[in-house]
């Protein structure tokens, strides 16, 4: 990895203390695949699984050209630069791109095929499901996501839920990459409130409600935890963690595990995908199962007594 002296480290501008006190390098898991106890016993110590090399990188690759080759066709790239380098033009804004990755054979089979499925498997301790639903995510120049943890987006089925981040890329400290805070995962009780929050919940008792029935596609919540995560190191203890990824690393957290990512400063789409995986026989969130996953949004608002 690169030091963290040598390119800005920021979060959607914001800029990080970038010293060994408030930010650091994830901790390698890759030698305990195969250990099921010792993993369960690893994610509980430090709240996240980073799994070097766990997928095939040439079809992570292939899932990646999959993606470039629809930006390329709606003229999001730069034609001057090869394919494989997802150069994006320079009028191109990143955004959220789950209709890229739904359907897509080469990116299901990385991220629902056998090896992931294994691993969920062995780390569950019984037969594993997905959720239909794939969060796939295309960040350019300037683009970050602000700390959040995901519970709040997917809590109306079991809470024993993981999220699997996968780039698909090799991403650089330039292009910047996935943060966790460490050992914020030990924290839930600090932020309690938070975490009770549904982002497609709203309460029938309270002013906002009028609100919320006038403009039913807006979220009053949008599940953000903090726009400063220079000051959340301070406030809860631990570093931001990171490192440089490689096509074929997962990186795996559960539902309270506060996470975020640094900004990309090139010119180069950062493409990664979020996935989600519980086990089999237990309850899921209605929203982000079956042929047509209904998401979020007014046809799944929920009014509750606050």
């Amino acid at each position: 990895m690169s030091t963290v002296l040598d390119i800005p480290v920021s979060c959607n501008g914001v800029e990080l203390d970038a010293s060994p006190e408030y930010f650091g390098e994830l901790r390698r898991s890759s030698d305990l695949l195969g250990q099921p106890e010792a993993l369960r016993a690893r994610m509980m110590e430090d709240g996240y699984l980073y799994m070097p090399g766990l997928l095939d990188r040439e079809a992570v690759r292939q899932g990646r050209l999959s993606i470039l080759e629809k930006f390329q066709a709606e003229g999001a790239l730069d034609e001057n630069a090869p394919l494989e380098e997802g150069v994006a033009r320079a009028d191109f804004k990143g955004r959220f791109i789950p209709d890229f990755a739904m359907g897509n054979p080469a990116i299901e089979k990385v991220l629902y095929g056998s090896r992931m499925m294994a691993f969920f498997r062995d780390l569950l301790g019984a037969e594993a499901l997905h959720f239909d639903f794939t969060w796939f995510r295309a960040m350019t120049h300037g683009q970050a996501s602000w700390p959040h943890c995901d519970l709040v987006y997917m809590s109306r089925g079991t809470h024993n839920l993981y999220t699997a981040w996968t780039p698909f890329g090799d991403i650089t400290r330039e292009l910047g990459g996935l943060m966790i805070l460490e050992k914020s995962h030990l924290k839930a009780d600090r932020i309690r409130k938070y975490l009770d929050k549904d982002v497609d919940s709203y309460c029938e008792n309270k002013p906002m409600t009028q609100k919320q029935e006038e403009h039913p596609d807006q979220w009053l919540f949008d599940g953000i935890l903090s726009k400063q995560p220079d000051t959340l190191p301070h406030k809860f203890g631990g570093r931001w963690l990171t490192t440089e990824f490689s096509m074929g690393d997962v990186l795996v957290f559960p539902m309270s595990t506060i996470h975020g990512s640094l900004d990309n400063h090139t010119n180069r789409l950062r493409l990664s995908s979020d996935s989600r995986y519980q086990l089999a026989s237990e309850p899921v969130d209605e929203r982000w199962v079956g042929e047509n996953p209904p998401g979020h949004g007014p046809h799944v608002h929920r009014g509750v007594i606050c």
